[in-house]
């Protein structure tokens, strides 16, 4: 096997010191006063042996690894990977990689990341916490490492924080099923402390409470897989067949629930709306089409990675705490219109 060339390597072949080819390398040749003629013949050997920098050594050398990690609770779901890849283009164009993992909203999974990512001196955390995860994040506070929580946070814990008014959209897209003339509206979440969950629900409560609508709420598990889950939400609908609207608070328990009316055979929205959190692709193509609360993906992405990397800068001061909350889009289709107006279109 071929040894791999070493930065020794090219300053014995030229010379000169390894101080000064890694001044170079580095880009500090001119505040070193070295000439150009010497850094264009390093530069050409370098290429000449295609030489690839030792990146530990380089990052004991600089403090810095260039590495991001990426925490999310399911990097299958659609949220989560559209997400993901923008933060990885806009962070690729800065010079930064990035390591992504999924939690699967275990908590246990999610201190074993952040330990590892930790073990791999990556610059900064983007994460989606888990509850019970508190003094894993005050222990990131106190070692002073630069992260930010997107999607949800963790109460009583001051941290940079990109997320949605998820209270808001709940509530507007209730007010929005019972404009359109629907009267029993069911709410569909998953069994969580998760800040944005609960705000989910509490935005739907609101909305019933001050229209003097009953509260109709089931609860799924997370671990659940999806076939338990359109059984569940079909026992729950059976078990109130006077439900004539249903909002899901995410997509997959949208997906589900889609599969739970299909086979419960109910029409939408003739006999049961329908409004889901966090729009898919399948959404718009389903027949009808499915009303659907729209997260601003690009502009999360967009102030998580700007909240870090103002966080990763060299300058040495402090930052001021940002709690940022964008304003989702409610994308109004056909499954949430009233049948006069659904078949006048």
């Amino acid at each position: 096997m071929k040894k791999k060339t070493s930065i020794t390597d090219i300053a014995k072949q030229l010379n000169i010191s390894i101080t000064t080819v890694s001044f170079i390398l580095n880009g500090k040749a001119e505040e070193k006063r070295i000439s150009k003629t010497l850094s264009e013949k390093v530069l050409k050997l370098v290429e000449e042996l295609n030489y690839k920098p030792n990146q530990l050594a380089k990052s004991l050398r600089t403090g810095k690894t260039n590495l991001i990690g990426l925490i999310v609770e399911d990097i299958a779901n659609t949220f989560f990977a559209n997400i993901a890849r923008l933060i990885e283009e806009v962070a690729y164009e800065k010079g930064y990689r990035i390591i992504y993992c999924s939690t699967e909203n275990d908590p246990n999974k999610t201190k074993e990341l952040i330990g590892m990512f930790r073990e791999r001196y990556v610059d900064g955390y983007i994460i989606t916490p888990s509850a019970g995860i508190t003094d894993d994040i005050n222990q990131l506070i106190k070692d002073k490492l630069p992260f930010v929580l997107v999607d949800r946070y963790l109460p009583g814990i001051a941290t940079n924080y990109v997320g949605i008014d998820n209270f808001g959209s709940s509530y507007n897209a209730a007010r929005h099923l019972l404009s359109q003339g629907f009267q029993k509206i069911a709410f569909v979440t998953i069994e969580s402390e998760q800040t944005q969950m609960q705000e989910r629900l509490e935005g739907y409560e609101k909305a019933m409470l001050l229209n003097s609508k009953e509260k109709l709420i089931k609860k799924v598990l997370f671990t659940d897989k999806s076939d338990l889950m359109v059984e569940h939400i079909a026992s729950f609908l059976l078990a109130n067949e006077d439900i004539d609207a249903i909002i899901f608070a995410t997509n997959y328990l949208g997906i589900a629930g889609l599969e739970a009316i299909k086979k419960l055979n109910l029409k939408i929205p003739n006999d049961i709306g329908v409004v889901a959190f966090d729009d898919h692709d399948l959404f718009r193509l389903f027949s009808p089409t499915i009303t659907s609360i729209r997260q601003p993906v690009e502009e999360i992405a967009e102030h998580v990675l700007k909240l870090l990397l103002k966080n990763l800068d060299s300058t040495g001061k402090p930052k001021k705490l940002e709690s940022i909350i964008l304003s989702p889009t409610l994308i109004i289709r056909e499954s949430s219109q009233q049948k006069a107006l659904f078949l006048a279109e």
